[in-house]
């Protein structure tokens, strides 16, 4: 995929705790990347929620059912 000219500010606000993740800052490839695998991105997630590595979509509808 193309360079993305928002790498930086994305890197800046990216929770993403998987560290030999290639997708770090590239939203569109993540997004695309997750959303294959019926999952979302750690941006969808409170960080205590995201190191659980649990990206379902399960686990998202369950934290904002309360």
């Amino acid at each position: 995929m193309a360079d993305c000219t928002n790498l930086k500010t994305n890197m800046q606000q990216c929770n993403c705790t998987y560290e030999p993740c290639p997708r770090k800052g590239r939203c569109c490839e993540c997004l695309h990347y997750h959303r294959r695998a019926g999952e979302l991105p750690a941006c969808f997630f409170p960080a205590n929620v995201e190191r659980t590595y649990d990206r379902s979509i399960q686990r998202f509808v369950a934290l904002h059912k309360r």
